[in-house]
């Protein structure tokens, strides 16, 4: 005897619990394909290339630094920039592959955040702008580029009312390309990871301050669960 995937109530129908299951399977069904619709469209005749979104303010050296175990196989990338909400909706799209961000999204939203590095916050700048016996001493006397990343703004914030100096802040800036610029021409020193300066550091042109600043940034990578994900994604996230 079969089960109606239906009640009648009164005038109108409402779903007993077979109901429910079959819709829940049926989600799944048309889920999956449209994720794989989604896969097949984007595979030209070298395959799927890999969809990397990544934050408009995020670091392009660490971007570098994420993709080069894969930039000498023969494999596509797509790169795309923007705000948090924009690159996520991409991902929930199934138009992206991975999300490169500094903060994980909110617990609940569906999606996987793995964070795949850490690193100090320090100060970065020319070698003669760092000639000072300590922190407070170069603060006072060295302007400070300061991203408008809020863990690294509001962090170097706490630091510096703890230490009762108030920084002179030549510029707050949203692109750490910028900071990485102002810091090379002189303006002031970078608060940032050195990873955002790490051809300058390692040339000489910069160099970074002897002092902890007791800050850190993390960066992760998101993803959505999939039945499909991009096969080269397993070269670059942790298990």
């Amino acid at each position: 005897m079969g089960h109606a995937l239906f009640d009648r109530v009164g005038r109108s129908l409402q779903l007993p619990e077979v109901g429910r299951i079959a819709l829940a399977h049926a989600d799944r069904i048309f889920g999956t394909g449209a994720e794989l619709l989604a896969t097949l469209a984007q595979a030209g005749p070298d395959g799927a290339p890999l969809r990397v979104g990544a934050l408009s303010t995020l670091s392009r050296n660490f971007q570098i630094q994420f993709l080069r175990p894969v930039l000498a196989q023969d494999t596509r990338i797509a790169l795309r920039s923007g705000d948090a909400d924009t690159l996520l909706d991409a991902l929930r799209a199934l138009a992206l592959d991975v999300v490169l961000m500094t903060e994980p999204p909110r617990a609940g939203t569906g999606f996987t955040a793995r964070r795949i590095d850490e690193q100090p916050v320090g100060l970065h700048g020319r070698p003669e702008l760092l000639d000072h016996p300590d922190l407070p001493s170069l603060l006072r006397a060295q302007p400070v580029i300061l991203p408008t990343e809020p863990l690294i703004r509001d962090g170097f914030a706490a630091l510096t009312t703890r230490l009762g100096i108030e920084p002179h802040v030549v510029a707050e800036v949203d692109d750490m390309a910028m900071v990485r610029l102002l810091a090379r021409d002189g303006a002031g020193l970078a608060v940032a990871p050195a990873v955002v300066l790490a051809d300058e550091i390692a040339s000489g042109r910069l160099a970074t301050a002897p002092f902890a600043l007791n800050l850190t940034e993390s960066f992760y990578a998101v993803t959505i669960p999939r039945s499909f994900p991009h096969p080269i994604l397993a070269d670059l996230l942790p298990d």
